[in-house]
């Protein structure tokens, strides 16, 4: 059976994280698998029952568990589904989907009807906002709203614009020194606060010990997301060198029906949100 981990051990690094991660969550949550035909897919279910629902998808390589420690502005008023990406760190079923085609967005729509909802919100950030664009491509008439976070499948850039991060992730695959993996990651941060020690440590461990999938959502096609009558709010990081955010938001309002468009200024694809933000994300899905 192939594995999306390099051995045992390191599987049960990336996992003993994720659990300490979700120890530190400051509300109750459970654990909930559901089935798709692409395999099981594990979520955390958090938040108030009586609160809006909200499925969650994290970035790439990362786990659902570092992704809900930066989501807990939305612990408060929505009853949220955070899913491990399926083919991904975590505990969902490791069957790798490709980046191109719509097959993501098959598998979230399963999962919207595993979780019993005619429709739902979604929320995504980076690959999982590529996930939440595919998903409303696929099946538009399931989103109820949602918001794409520095996302991936809008308008991806070539991939020279990120090609000063090879050079460094070479270099830290044969030294092990972590200056190389922090210098790997600077041109998605463009500050060094901007790489907390969770991202780092969850980049860590996937780089280490999980196959690094490198392709991100492709871009979707306009007539197909041109289907989605959802009202949308997307949030591009102005340096973000993988999505740079002129190009996304400028397609973004040519093929997204109802769309609310955030120049997030100043910052990379790592970033943090001000207050200010967290509650335009709140009152947009609330």
């Amino acid at each position: 059976m192939k594995t999306i981990y390099k051995s045992k051990d390191g599987k049960k690094r990336i996992l003993e994280l994720y659990d300490r991660q979700l120890e530190r969550l400051a509300v109750p949550y459970k654990d909930i698998t559901v089935q798709t035909s692409f395999g099981d897919t594990h979520l955390i279910e958090t938040g108030p029952l009586s609160g809006e629902p909200l499925l969650v998808f994290h970035g790439g390589n990362a786990t659902t568990a570092y992704n809900l420690l930066a989501c807990d502005f939305l612990f408060k008023d929505f009853h949220i589904y955070a899913a491990d990406t399926i083919g991904h760190p975590g505990k969902s079923a490791e069957t790798c989907l490709s980046a191109f085609g719509y097959d993501y967005g098959k598998w979230a729509g399963e999962v919207i009807d595993a979780l019993g909802y005619d429709r739902i919100s979604l929320f995504g950030g980076s690959f999982g906002a590529g996930i939440v664009a595919k998903t409303m491509c696929e099946v538009p008439e399931r989103i109820k709203k949602a918001v794409l976070y520095v996302p991936a499948g809008i308008r991806n850039a070539p991939g020279i614009k990120s090609a000063n991060m090879l050079f460094p992730m070479i270099l830290y695959r044969i030294t092990r020194k972590e200056k190389w993996l922090k210098n790997c990651m600077m041109p998605m941060a463009v500050t060094e606060d901007a790489i907390t020690e969770d991202i780092y440590q969850t980049a860590k461990l996937s780089i280490d010990y999980a196959k690094i999938k490198t392709a991100m959502p492709s871009d979707v096609s306009k007539s197909k997301m041109r289907k989605c009558k959802a009202p949308v709010l997307v949030m591009a990081a102005e340096m973000d060198c993988l999505f740079p955010g002129a190009g996304v938001i400028a397609r973004a309002e040519k093929i997204i029906p109802d769309c609310r468009t955030y120049l997030l200024k100043g910052r990379g694809h790592m970033n943090s949100l001000s207050d200010d933000e967290k509650k335009m994300i709140v009152d947009f899905l609330r």
